[in-house]
Protein backbone atom coordinates (compact mmCIF):
# COMPACT_ATOMS: atom_id res chain seq x y z
CA UNK A 1 0.00 0.00 0.00
CA UNK A 2 1.01 3.62 -0.40
CA UNK A 3 3.22 5.16 2.27
CA UNK A 4 1.97 8.68 3.07
CA UNK A 5 4.25 11.63 3.77
CA UNK A 6 3.71 14.26 6.41
CA UNK A 7 1.25 17.06 5.58
CA UNK A 8 -1.30 19.45 7.07
CA UNK A 9 -4.98 19.83 6.23
CA UNK A 10 -6.65 23.26 6.12
CA UNK A 11 -9.17 24.08 8.86
CA UNK A 12 -12.03 24.23 6.35
CA UNK A 13 -11.31 20.69 5.27
CA UNK A 14 -11.24 19.52 8.87
CA UNK A 15 -14.61 21.17 9.54
CA UNK A 16 -16.08 19.53 6.48
CA UNK A 17 -15.25 16.12 7.89
CA UNK A 18 -17.44 16.86 10.92
CA UNK A 19 -20.36 17.43 8.55
CA UNK A 20 -19.49 14.22 6.70
CA UNK A 21 -19.42 12.33 10.01
CA UNK A 22 -22.86 13.62 11.07
CA UNK A 23 -24.32 12.87 7.67
CA UNK A 24 -22.80 9.40 7.77
CA UNK A 25 -24.24 8.67 11.20
CA UNK A 26 -27.68 9.86 10.11
CA UNK A 27 -27.50 7.69 7.03
CA UNK A 28 -26.48 4.64 9.00
CA UNK A 29 -29.22 5.15 11.57
CA UNK A 30 -31.95 5.62 8.95
CA UNK A 31 -30.76 3.40 6.14
CA UNK A 32 -29.30 0.49 8.06
CA UNK A 33 -31.58 0.22 11.09
CA UNK A 34 -31.86 -3.54 10.68
CA UNK A 35 -28.08 -3.94 10.86
CA UNK A 36 -27.82 -2.15 14.20
CA UNK A 37 -31.06 -3.41 15.78
CA UNK A 38 -29.16 -6.24 17.45
CA UNK A 39 -25.83 -4.45 17.71
CA UNK A 40 -24.11 -1.13 18.27
CA UNK A 41 -25.77 2.09 17.14
CA UNK A 42 -22.83 4.09 15.67
CA UNK A 43 -24.12 7.30 17.25
CA UNK A 44 -23.26 5.77 20.65
CA UNK A 45 -19.60 6.34 19.80
CA UNK A 46 -20.24 10.10 19.83
CA UNK A 47 -21.99 10.20 23.23
CA UNK A 48 -20.61 9.95 26.76
CA UNK A 49 -20.65 6.34 27.98
CA UNK A 50 -23.75 5.76 30.15
CA UNK A 51 -25.98 2.79 29.25
CA UNK A 52 -23.35 1.72 26.68
CA UNK A 53 -19.57 1.35 26.90
CA UNK A 54 -19.03 0.95 23.14
CA UNK A 55 -15.25 1.05 22.71
CA UNK A 56 -12.06 0.27 24.61
CA UNK A 57 -11.84 3.61 26.46
CA UNK A 58 -15.61 4.11 26.71
CA UNK A 59 -15.55 6.90 24.14
CA UNK A 60 -13.17 8.27 21.53
CA UNK A 61 -11.41 10.70 23.88
CA UNK A 62 -9.50 8.19 26.02
CA UNK A 63 -10.44 10.16 29.17
CA UNK A 64 -11.90 7.12 30.95
CA UNK A 65 -14.40 9.47 32.60
CA UNK A 66 -18.07 8.55 33.06
CA UNK A 67 -20.92 11.06 33.62
CA UNK A 68 -22.72 8.48 35.80
CA UNK A 69 -23.14 9.52 39.43
CA UNK A 70 -25.61 7.11 41.04
CA UNK A 71 -22.61 5.57 42.82
CA UNK A 72 -20.92 8.56 44.43
CA UNK A 73 -18.70 9.76 47.23
CA UNK A 74 -21.67 10.02 49.62
CA UNK A 75 -22.87 6.43 49.22
CA UNK A 76 -19.72 4.53 48.19
CA UNK A 77 -19.64 2.85 51.62
CA UNK A 78 -22.80 0.95 50.69
CA UNK A 79 -21.28 -0.54 47.50
CA UNK A 80 -22.04 -4.24 47.29
CA UNK A 81 -21.22 -7.15 45.01
CA UNK A 82 -23.82 -7.61 42.26
CA UNK A 83 -22.31 -10.67 40.57
CA UNK A 84 -19.06 -12.50 39.77
CA UNK A 85 -17.96 -14.24 36.57
CA UNK A 86 -14.89 -16.47 36.43
CA UNK A 87 -13.12 -17.00 33.08
CA UNK A 88 -11.77 -20.48 33.88
CA UNK A 89 -8.14 -19.59 34.57
CA UNK A 90 -7.65 -17.02 31.77
CA UNK A 91 -6.29 -13.72 33.14
CA UNK A 92 -8.54 -10.83 32.13
CA UNK A 93 -6.49 -7.78 31.12
CA UNK A 94 -9.14 -6.45 28.75
CA UNK A 95 -11.74 -3.73 29.25
CA UNK A 96 -15.22 -5.14 28.50
CA UNK A 97 -17.54 -3.48 26.03
CA UNK A 98 -21.16 -3.16 27.16
CA UNK A 99 -23.79 -2.94 24.40
CA UNK A 100 -27.52 -3.68 24.74
CA UNK A 101 -27.05 -5.27 28.15
CA UNK A 102 -24.27 -7.64 27.06
CA UNK A 103 -20.58 -7.52 28.02
CA UNK A 104 -17.88 -8.58 25.56
CA UNK A 105 -14.36 -9.16 26.89
CA UNK A 106 -11.23 -11.13 26.05
CA UNK A 107 -8.09 -12.97 27.04
CA UNK A 108 -5.53 -14.29 24.52
CA UNK A 109 -7.31 -16.81 22.22
CA UNK A 110 -10.68 -16.15 23.93
CA UNK A 111 -13.77 -13.92 23.65
CA UNK A 112 -16.76 -14.04 26.02
CA UNK A 113 -20.27 -12.62 25.91
CA UNK A 114 -21.83 -12.29 29.37
CA UNK A 115 -25.14 -10.87 30.57
CA UNK A 116 -24.35 -7.45 32.05
CA UNK A 117 -27.14 -7.63 34.66
CA UNK A 118 -26.48 -11.05 36.16
CA UNK A 119 -23.06 -12.24 34.96
CA UNK A 120 -24.41 -15.28 33.10
CA UNK A 121 -22.35 -16.55 30.18
CA UNK A 122 -24.06 -16.27 26.78
CA UNK A 123 -21.27 -17.67 24.62
CA UNK A 124 -17.53 -18.29 24.65
CA UNK A 125 -15.29 -18.29 21.56
CA UNK A 126 -11.93 -20.07 21.73
CA UNK A 127 -9.31 -20.00 18.97
CA UNK A 128 -6.03 -21.74 19.93
CA UNK A 129 -2.97 -20.12 18.39
CA UNK A 130 0.79 -19.95 18.49
CA UNK A 131 2.45 -16.64 19.30
CA UNK A 132 2.96 -14.36 22.28
CA UNK A 133 0.20 -14.69 24.90
CA UNK A 134 1.38 -11.73 26.98
CA UNK A 135 -2.17 -10.38 27.39
CA UNK A 136 -5.14 -8.93 25.53
CA UNK A 137 -6.97 -5.60 25.74
CA UNK A 138 -10.43 -6.26 24.26
CA UNK A 139 -12.66 -6.16 21.21
CA UNK A 140 -14.13 -3.48 18.95
CA UNK A 141 -17.71 -3.48 17.66
CA UNK A 142 -19.38 -2.33 14.44
CA UNK A 143 -23.11 -3.00 14.05
CA UNK A 144 -23.65 -6.61 15.08
CA UNK A 145 -20.00 -7.64 14.57
CA UNK A 146 -17.02 -7.86 16.92
CA UNK A 147 -13.32 -7.55 15.97
CA UNK A 148 -10.65 -9.45 17.87
CA UNK A 149 -6.86 -9.66 17.43
CA UNK A 150 -4.86 -12.82 18.12
CA UNK A 151 -1.42 -13.94 19.35
CA UNK A 152 -0.60 -15.08 15.80
CA UNK A 153 -1.32 -11.61 14.37
CA UNK A 154 -4.77 -12.24 12.88
CA UNK A 155 -7.89 -10.07 12.97
CA UNK A 156 -11.08 -12.10 13.45
CA UNK A 157 -14.65 -10.86 12.95
CA UNK A 158 -17.32 -12.54 15.08
CA UNK A 159 -21.09 -12.16 15.14
CA UNK A 160 -21.95 -10.58 18.48
CA UNK A 161 -25.15 -12.61 18.84
CA UNK A 162 -23.48 -16.02 19.01
CA UNK A 163 -19.72 -15.71 18.45
CA UNK A 164 -19.88 -17.18 14.92
CA UNK A 165 -16.82 -16.40 12.78
CA UNK A 166 -17.49 -14.25 9.72
CA UNK A 167 -13.87 -13.92 8.55
CA UNK A 168 -10.32 -14.40 9.80
CA UNK A 169 -7.59 -12.24 8.22
CA UNK A 170 -3.82 -12.32 8.76
CA UNK A 171 -2.44 -8.90 9.69
CA UNK A 172 1.22 -9.94 9.52
CA UNK A 173 3.34 -13.08 9.40
CA UNK A 174 3.75 -14.46 12.94
CA UNK A 175 6.88 -16.35 11.82
CA UNK A 176 8.58 -12.95 11.59
CA UNK A 177 7.75 -12.23 15.23
CA UNK A 178 4.49 -10.29 14.83
CA UNK A 179 1.55 -10.73 17.20
CA UNK A 180 -1.29 -8.50 18.37
CA UNK A 181 -2.76 -7.79 21.81
CA UNK A 182 -4.76 -4.63 21.21
CA UNK A 183 -8.44 -3.75 21.07
CA UNK A 184 -9.14 -2.32 17.58
CA UNK A 185 -10.84 1.06 17.15
CA UNK A 186 -13.85 1.60 14.86
CA UNK A 187 -14.04 4.97 13.08
CA UNK A 188 -17.03 5.13 10.74
CA UNK A 189 -16.41 2.35 8.17
CA UNK A 190 -12.81 1.69 9.24
CA UNK A 191 -11.55 -0.87 11.73
CA UNK A 192 -8.19 0.51 12.88
CA UNK A 193 -5.80 -2.16 14.15
CA UNK A 194 -2.13 -2.30 15.11
CA UNK A 195 0.52 -4.93 15.64
CA UNK A 196 2.95 -5.96 18.37
CA UNK A 197 6.43 -7.44 18.30
CA UNK A 198 9.36 -7.80 20.70
CA UNK A 199 13.09 -7.60 19.94
CA UNK A 200 12.89 -8.76 16.32
CA UNK A 201 13.89 -6.45 13.45
CA UNK A 202 10.46 -5.92 11.87
CA UNK A 203 8.74 -2.65 10.95
CA UNK A 204 5.65 -1.45 12.80
CA UNK A 205 2.48 -0.35 11.04
CA UNK A 206 -1.17 0.55 11.49
CA UNK A 207 -3.95 -0.86 9.29
CA UNK A 208 -7.45 0.25 8.40
CA UNK A 209 -9.66 -2.61 7.19
CA UNK A 210 -13.17 -2.83 5.81
CA UNK A 211 -15.51 -3.98 8.62
CA UNK A 212 -17.60 -6.11 6.27
CA UNK A 213 -14.88 -7.91 4.32
CA UNK A 214 -11.63 -7.46 6.23
CA UNK A 215 -10.00 -6.05 3.10
CA UNK A 216 -7.13 -3.64 3.66
CA UNK A 217 -8.11 0.01 3.11
CA UNK A 218 -4.75 1.58 3.94
CA UNK A 219 -1.54 0.85 5.80
CA UNK A 220 0.65 3.45 7.52
CA UNK A 221 4.22 2.38 8.25
CA UNK A 222 5.87 3.83 11.35
CA UNK A 223 9.19 4.10 9.47
CA UNK A 224 8.90 6.34 6.38
CA UNK A 225 10.14 5.11 3.03
CA UNK A 226 13.56 6.39 1.87
CA UNK A 227 13.22 9.97 0.65
CA UNK A 228 10.00 10.65 2.56
CA UNK A 229 9.85 13.20 5.40
CA UNK A 230 11.30 11.59 8.50
CA UNK A 231 13.63 9.24 6.65
CA UNK A 232 16.47 11.74 7.17
CA UNK A 233 16.34 10.84 10.89
CA UNK A 234 17.76 7.41 10.06
CA UNK A 235 21.22 6.61 8.66
CA UNK A 236 21.68 6.97 4.92
CA UNK A 237 22.49 3.98 2.76
CA UNK A 238 21.44 1.67 5.56
CA UNK A 239 18.73 -0.92 5.94
CA UNK A 240 18.18 0.13 9.58
CA UNK A 241 14.98 1.96 8.63
CA UNK A 242 13.51 -1.21 7.12
CA UNK A 243 14.01 -3.10 10.37
CA UNK A 244 13.29 -0.27 12.76
CA UNK A 245 10.48 -1.53 15.00
CA UNK A 246 7.93 1.00 16.23
CA UNK A 247 5.05 -1.33 17.09
CA UNK A 248 1.51 0.07 17.42
CA UNK A 249 0.63 -1.86 20.58
CA UNK A 250 -2.28 0.05 22.11
CA UNK A 251 -5.65 1.50 21.10
CA UNK A 252 -5.55 5.11 19.96
CA UNK A 253 -8.07 7.94 20.25
CA UNK A 254 -10.05 10.01 17.74
CA UNK A 255 -11.48 13.52 17.33
CA UNK A 256 -14.54 13.35 15.03
CA UNK A 257 -14.70 17.14 14.62
CA UNK A 258 -11.10 17.39 13.38
CA UNK A 259 -11.30 13.93 11.78
CA UNK A 260 -7.92 13.06 13.27
CA UNK A 261 -6.79 9.71 14.62
CA UNK A 262 -4.16 9.81 17.39
CA UNK A 263 -1.83 6.87 18.01
CA UNK A 264 1.29 6.13 20.02
CA UNK A 265 4.20 4.17 18.54
CA UNK A 266 6.80 1.86 20.06
CA UNK A 267 10.57 1.79 20.40
CA UNK A 268 13.11 1.43 17.57
CA UNK A 269 15.29 -1.67 17.06
CA UNK A 270 17.87 -2.74 18.09
CA UNK A 271 16.31 -1.85 21.42
CA UNK A 272 19.30 -0.93 23.59
CA UNK A 273 21.98 -0.46 20.94
CA UNK A 274 21.56 2.81 19.07
CA UNK A 275 24.97 3.08 17.41
CA UNK A 276 23.79 1.55 14.15
CA UNK A 277 20.81 3.93 13.89
CA UNK A 278 22.01 7.48 14.67
CA UNK A 279 19.32 10.15 14.51
CA UNK A 280 15.88 10.63 16.04
CA UNK A 281 14.52 7.47 14.31
CA UNK A 282 11.10 8.81 13.32
CA UNK A 283 8.33 7.90 13.75
CA UNK A 284 9.21 5.52 16.59
CA UNK A 285 8.43 6.54 20.20
CA UNK A 286 6.03 9.16 18.80
CA UNK A 287 2.48 10.42 19.04
CA UNK A 288 1.11 10.71 15.51
CA UNK A 289 -2.05 12.26 14.08
CA UNK A 290 -3.40 10.50 10.99
CA UNK A 291 -6.30 11.04 8.61
CA UNK A 292 -8.43 7.94 9.29
CA UNK A 293 -9.75 7.82 5.72
CA UNK A 294 -6.37 7.78 3.99
CA UNK A 295 -3.72 6.95 6.58
CA UNK A 296 -1.93 10.20 5.74
CA UNK A 297 0.29 11.61 8.49
CA UNK A 298 -0.87 15.09 9.53
CA UNK A 299 1.50 15.84 12.43
CA UNK A 300 3.74 14.12 14.96
CA UNK A 301 5.46 14.71 18.29
CA UNK A 302 8.28 12.50 19.57
CA UNK A 303 8.52 12.06 23.38
CA UNK A 304 11.70 9.93 23.18
CA UNK A 305 13.99 10.77 20.22
CA UNK A 306 16.55 8.04 19.47
CA UNK A 307 15.26 5.83 22.28
CA UNK A 308 17.75 3.32 23.74
CA UNK A 309 15.75 2.28 26.84
CA UNK A 310 12.62 0.58 25.39
CA UNK A 311 10.38 3.52 26.28
CA UNK A 312 7.45 3.07 23.91
CA UNK A 313 5.18 6.12 23.54
CA UNK A 314 2.09 3.92 23.11
CA UNK A 315 0.38 5.17 26.28
CA UNK A 316 -3.12 6.56 25.66
CA UNK A 317 -3.18 10.01 23.98
CA UNK A 318 -5.99 11.57 26.05
CA UNK A 319 -8.16 14.25 24.40
CA UNK A 320 -10.01 17.06 26.18
CA UNK A 321 -11.02 20.68 25.59
CA UNK A 322 -9.91 23.06 28.34
CA UNK A 323 -8.27 26.44 28.93
CA UNK A 324 -4.52 26.61 28.51
CA UNK A 325 -2.46 29.78 28.69
CA UNK A 326 -5.59 31.88 29.10
CA UNK A 327 -7.46 30.63 26.04
CA UNK A 328 -9.66 27.62 25.20
CA UNK A 329 -7.68 24.85 23.52
CA UNK A 330 -8.19 21.43 22.00
CA UNK A 331 -5.63 19.46 23.98
CA UNK A 332 -3.92 16.09 23.88
CA UNK A 333 -2.11 14.83 26.98
CA UNK A 334 0.07 11.77 27.49
CA UNK A 335 1.91 10.44 30.54
CA UNK A 336 4.68 8.65 28.68
CA UNK A 337 6.72 5.63 29.60
CA UNK A 338 9.89 7.74 29.81
CA UNK A 339 8.57 9.50 32.95
CA UNK A 340 7.42 12.77 31.35
CA UNK A 341 3.95 14.29 30.97
CA UNK A 342 3.24 16.08 27.69
CA UNK A 343 0.44 18.43 26.66
CA UNK A 344 -0.02 19.27 22.96
CA UNK A 345 -2.43 21.28 20.84
CA UNK A 346 -4.14 18.42 19.06
CA UNK A 347 -5.12 20.49 16.05
CA UNK A 348 -1.50 20.85 14.91
CA UNK A 349 0.78 18.95 17.33
CA UNK A 350 2.25 22.13 18.81
CA UNK A 351 4.00 21.44 22.11
CA UNK A 352 2.55 23.25 25.14
CA UNK A 353 3.98 21.55 28.26
CA UNK A 354 6.62 19.01 29.26
CA UNK A 355 7.03 18.03 32.92
CA UNK A 356 8.24 14.93 34.81
CA UNK A 357 5.53 13.03 36.67
CA UNK A 358 7.97 10.75 38.53
CA UNK A 359 11.68 10.88 39.40
CA UNK A 360 14.01 10.37 36.42
CA UNK A 361 17.81 10.54 35.98
CA UNK A 362 18.32 10.13 32.23
CA UNK A 363 17.90 13.66 30.87
CA UNK A 364 20.09 16.71 30.35
CA UNK A 365 17.20 19.17 29.95
CA UNK A 366 14.31 19.89 27.56
CA UNK A 367 14.87 21.08 24.00
CA UNK A 368 13.08 23.91 22.18
CA UNK A 369 10.46 21.50 20.87
CA UNK A 370 9.55 20.21 24.34
CA UNK A 371 11.42 16.92 24.01
CA UNK A 372 13.62 15.55 26.81
CA UNK A 373 17.31 15.64 25.92
CA UNK A 374 18.99 12.28 26.51
CA UNK A 375 22.06 12.27 28.75
CA UNK A 376 24.53 9.94 26.92
CA UNK A 377 26.03 8.90 30.27
CA UNK A 378 22.74 7.10 30.95
CA UNK A 379 22.81 5.09 27.70
CA UNK A 380 23.39 1.33 28.03
CA UNK A 381 27.09 0.46 28.23
CA UNK A 382 29.18 -2.67 28.78
CA UNK A 383 29.73 -1.99 32.49
CA UNK A 384 26.10 -0.98 33.01
CA UNK A 385 24.19 2.28 33.54
CA UNK A 386 21.82 2.72 36.49
CA UNK A 387 18.70 4.37 35.03
CA UNK A 388 15.33 5.50 36.35
CA UNK A 389 12.86 4.52 35.01
CA UNK A 390 13.55 0.92 33.96
CA UNK A 391 12.58 -0.47 30.57
CA UNK A 392 9.08 -1.29 31.89
CA UNK A 393 8.66 2.44 32.19
CA UNK A 394 7.38 5.03 34.65
CA UNK A 395 3.96 3.93 33.42
CA UNK A 396 2.87 1.44 30.78
CA UNK A 397 -0.32 0.11 29.19
CA UNK A 398 -2.49 0.86 32.25
CA UNK A 399 -5.27 3.31 31.35
CA UNK A 400 -4.96 6.88 32.63
CA UNK A 401 -7.96 9.16 33.17
CA UNK A 402 -8.86 12.84 32.93
CA UNK A 403 -11.63 14.22 35.15
CA UNK A 404 -13.20 17.46 33.82
CA UNK A 405 -14.63 18.18 37.28
CA UNK A 406 -11.22 18.45 38.94
CA UNK A 407 -9.20 19.33 35.82
CA UNK A 408 -6.69 16.67 36.84
CA UNK A 409 -4.96 13.95 34.82
CA UNK A 410 -4.42 10.65 36.67
CA UNK A 411 -1.74 8.07 35.98
CA UNK A 412 -0.57 4.81 37.55
CA UNK A 413 3.11 5.69 38.01
CA UNK A 414 6.17 3.68 39.05
CA UNK A 415 9.50 4.41 40.67
CA UNK A 416 11.54 1.69 39.00
CA UNK A 417 15.29 1.24 38.44
CA UNK A 418 17.31 -0.92 36.07
CA UNK A 419 20.92 -1.41 35.10
CA UNK A 420 21.15 -1.24 31.32
CA UNK A 421 24.01 -3.28 29.85
CA UNK A 422 25.22 -3.06 26.25
CA UNK A 423 26.38 -6.43 24.92
CA UNK A 424 26.71 -5.75 21.17
CA UNK A 425 27.22 -2.88 18.74
CA UNK A 426 27.20 -2.61 14.97
CA UNK A 427 23.97 -3.92 13.46
CA UNK A 428 22.61 -6.47 15.92
CA UNK A 429 19.02 -7.57 16.05
CA UNK A 430 16.84 -7.64 19.11
CA UNK A 431 17.90 -6.08 22.39
CA UNK A 432 21.70 -6.14 21.93
CA UNK A 433 21.87 -5.73 25.66
CA UNK A 434 20.33 -6.60 29.00
CA UNK A 435 18.09 -4.74 31.40
CA UNK A 436 18.36 -5.92 35.00
CA UNK A 437 15.52 -4.66 37.18
CA UNK A 438 16.52 -3.73 40.74
CA UNK A 439 13.63 -2.20 42.69
CA UNK A 440 10.18 -0.74 42.16
CA UNK A 441 7.22 0.73 43.95
CA UNK A 442 4.06 2.36 42.60
CA UNK A 443 1.78 5.32 43.12
CA UNK A 444 -1.31 6.96 41.64
CA UNK A 445 -0.50 10.56 40.75
CA UNK A 446 -2.84 13.45 39.99
CA UNK A 447 -1.33 16.01 37.59
CA UNK A 448 -2.45 19.59 36.94
CA UNK A 449 -2.44 19.62 33.13
CA UNK A 450 -1.77 23.38 33.01
CA UNK A 451 1.49 23.28 34.98
CA UNK A 452 2.54 19.63 35.29
CA UNK A 453 2.42 19.99 39.10
CA UNK A 454 1.68 16.83 41.10
CA UNK A 455 -1.45 17.74 43.07
CA UNK A 456 -1.60 14.55 45.12
CA UNK A 457 0.07 11.19 45.40
CA UNK A 458 -1.53 7.92 46.60
CA UNK A 459 1.04 5.20 47.28
CA UNK A 460 0.00 1.75 46.05
CA UNK A 461 2.84 -0.34 47.45
CA UNK A 462 5.99 -2.26 46.49
CA UNK A 463 6.36 -3.61 42.97
CA UNK A 464 5.00 -2.53 39.58
CA UNK A 465 1.28 -1.84 39.75
CA UNK A 466 -0.73 -2.64 36.63
CA UNK A 467 -4.11 -1.14 37.55
CA UNK A 468 -5.91 1.21 35.18
CA UNK A 469 -8.01 4.17 36.31
CA UNK A 470 -11.65 5.26 35.92
CA UNK A 471 -13.15 8.55 37.14
CA UNK A 472 -16.86 9.36 37.37
CA UNK A 473 -19.21 12.29 37.91
CA UNK A 474 -19.93 10.78 41.33
CA UNK A 475 -16.60 12.29 42.47
CA UNK A 476 -14.90 8.91 42.49
CA UNK A 477 -11.69 7.43 41.11
CA UNK A 478 -11.60 3.62 40.80
CA UNK A 479 -8.32 1.70 40.66
CA UNK A 480 -6.35 -0.86 42.74
CA UNK A 481 -3.12 -1.23 44.67
CA UNK A 482 -0.32 -3.80 44.91
CA UNK A 483 -1.85 -5.39 48.00
CA UNK A 484 -4.81 -6.77 46.01
CA UNK A 485 -7.19 -4.02 47.17
CA UNK A 486 -9.79 -2.59 44.84
CA UNK A 487 -10.00 1.13 45.60
CA UNK A 488 -12.32 4.10 45.29
CA UNK A 489 -10.47 7.38 45.90
CA UNK A 490 -11.51 11.00 46.16
CA UNK A 491 -10.28 12.41 42.80
CA UNK A 492 -9.66 15.84 44.35
CA UNK A 493 -7.46 14.64 47.23
CA UNK A 494 -6.49 10.98 46.68
CA UNK A 495 -8.11 9.96 49.97
CA UNK A 496 -9.37 6.34 50.15
CA UNK A 497 -13.18 6.26 50.33
CA UNK A 498 -13.70 2.49 49.84
CA UNK A 499 -11.54 -0.60 49.48
CA UNK A 500 -11.90 -4.35 49.33
CA UNK A 501 -9.23 -7.06 49.21
CA UNK A 502 -9.94 -9.73 46.56
CA UNK A 503 -6.70 -11.69 46.99
CA UNK A 504 -5.64 -11.05 43.39
CA UNK A 505 -4.22 -8.18 41.33
CA UNK A 506 -6.43 -5.92 39.27
CA UNK A 507 -5.31 -6.89 35.80
CA UNK A 508 -7.40 -4.61 33.61
CA UNK A 509 -8.98 -1.18 33.85
CA UNK A 510 -12.29 -0.44 35.61
CA UNK A 511 -15.36 0.54 33.60
CA UNK A 512 -18.97 1.45 34.42
CA UNK A 513 -22.44 1.40 32.84
CA UNK A 514 -26.09 1.86 33.78
CA UNK A 515 -28.92 -0.59 33.03
CA UNK A 516 -32.56 -0.38 34.17
CA UNK A 517 -31.70 2.63 36.31
CA UNK A 518 -28.88 0.83 38.15
CA UNK A 519 -25.19 1.73 37.85
CA UNK A 520 -22.57 -1.03 37.82
CA UNK A 521 -18.80 -0.75 38.21
CA UNK A 522 -16.72 -3.61 36.76
CA UNK A 523 -13.21 -4.59 37.80
CA UNK A 524 -11.24 -7.67 36.68
CA UNK A 525 -8.75 -9.32 39.04
CA UNK A 526 -6.91 -12.40 37.80
CA UNK A 527 -9.44 -14.57 35.95
CA UNK A 528 -12.47 -13.07 37.69
CA UNK A 529 -14.77 -10.23 36.69
CA UNK A 530 -16.47 -8.44 39.60
CA UNK A 531 -19.59 -6.27 39.17
CA UNK A 532 -20.44 -3.81 41.95
CA UNK A 533 -23.59 -1.78 42.52
CA UNK A 534 -25.68 -0.21 45.28
CA UNK A 535 -28.40 -2.12 47.12
CA UNK A 536 -31.97 -0.97 46.63
CA UNK A 537 -32.61 2.31 48.41
CA UNK A 538 -28.93 3.23 48.82
CA UNK A 539 -28.71 5.58 45.84
CA UNK A 540 -28.87 9.28 46.69
CA UNK A 541 -31.99 11.08 45.40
Amino acid sequence: MTRFAMGFEPAAARRSWWAVWLAGVAGLCLGAAALFAQGLDPSALLRPATDTWPTYNGDYSGRRYSPLDQINAANIGALTLAWVYRARGAEIKSTPLEVNGILYFTAPDNVWAVDARYGREIWHYHRPSEGDHIGHRGVAMYGEWLYFTTPDAHLVSLRARDGRVRWDRELADPKLGYFSTMAPLVVRNHVIVGVSGDVTDIPGFLDAVDPATGELQWRWYVEPAPGEPGSETWPRNSDAIRHGGGMTWMTGTYDPELNLLYWGTGNPNPVLAGQARPGDNLYTCSIVALNPDTGKLVWYFQPSPHDVHDWDAVETPVLFDAPFGGEPRKLLAQASRNGFFFVLDRTNGRHLLTAPFIDTNWTAGIDSRGRPIRNPDMDPRPDGALVEPASDGATNWMSPSFDPQTGLFYVDARRVFSIFYLTATGKPEGWAGRDRGLWANSTIRAIDYRTGRIVWDHETGPGENSAGILTTAGHLLFTADNEDNLLALDPATGKTLWHLNVNDRLSGSPMTYELDGRQYVLMAAGDTLYAWSLPAGAAAP
